[in-house]
Formats: structure tokens, C-alpha cells, sequence
């Protein structure tokens, strides 16, 4: 195995690990599906990308298929530990566009519209990417 995809692959983590990226990972997954298929009480792609204009990110479709389709795909990654480190670096960078543009100016608290959530599961995605998938998961048998 070449050492670009055993560094990818590798882990040094336990199962603590194993826990935190599940269930970071089924948050993602069930926030992407509300923005691409409506889920949940989601809006949908439509409603979504609607949002994303309002909100000055543009073309509103294409920001709701792009920040959907990496919720739901890497969060997916993320609860089988599959590509976990590439799956959690997309949703690092999802969480930080979502706190600048949307939190911040609410402050911390999630009773105000804050960052608070968006930012424990930065916390989350970021503890995967530095440490990797965990014990077990697709990544760890596969550099196994």
C-alpha cells in the first residue's frame, strides 16, 4: 500500500474514537438529507437553495447540492469509516463556512441561533480527521 493512502487510512484511535464519529456522523447525514431530499422536516433542495441566496451564497442550488451532498455523503463516511479523514476535512470546512455565515453574529448559545452546535461538531469532525476512523471501522480493516 502506498504510504499517501496508508497515512489516509491509518488510526490511532480507540473506540472512543469509533463512538464521537458515528454519531457526529448520523447528525450529518440526517442534516444533509433535510437539505437534499426534505427529510425529517427538511426544505428540500428547492427550499435550500433558497436559503442560500438569502443568505449571499451563490448560486443557491449549487450551494445546497454542495453543502447536502457533503452532510449527507461524508456523514455516511463518517458512520462506517469509510475515507474518514478526506469525509471529515469536507465537513471541517462545511462547519466553518456555517458558523461564519450563519452563527456568529448570534453568538454562542443555540437559544439565540449561535455557533454552539455547529461548533461541537467542528470539534467532532476535526477529532476524525487528526486521529482517523477509530478501531473499528472500513479504514482501519483495509490498512490492517
Amino acid at each position: 500500500m502506498s504510504p499517501l493512502i496508508n497515512r489516509v487510512l491509518s488510526t490511532r484511535a480507540g473506540y472512543g474514537l469509533t463512538v464521537l464519529r458515528i454519531f457526529v456522523g448520523i447528525i450529518f447525514a440526517a442534516h444533509g438529507s433535510q437539505k437534499l431530499f426534505g427529510w425529517f422536516g427538511g426544505y428540500g433542495l428547492a427550499g435550500t437553495a433558497q436559503y442560500m441566496e438569502s443568505l449571499g451564497l451563490t448560486p443557491g442550488t449549487l450551494m445546497a447540492v454542495l453543502s447536502g451532498g457533503t452532510e449527507f455523503f461524508a456523514g455516511l463516511a463518517l458512520i462506517i469509516g469509510l475515507l474518514a479523514r478526506p469525509a471529515a476535512l469536507g465537513l471541517t470546512f462545511l462547519s466553518l463556512v456555517a458558523i461564519f455565515s450563519v452563527h456568529i453574529h448570534n453568538g454562542l448559545f443555540m437559544a439565540n441561533n449561535g455557533y454552539e452546535f455547529a461548533l461541537a461538531l467542528l470539534g467532532g469532525s476535526l477529532a476524525v480527521m487528526l486521529e482517523g476512523a477509530g478501531k473499528l471501522s472500513v479504514d482501519g480493516a483495509i490498512a490492517r
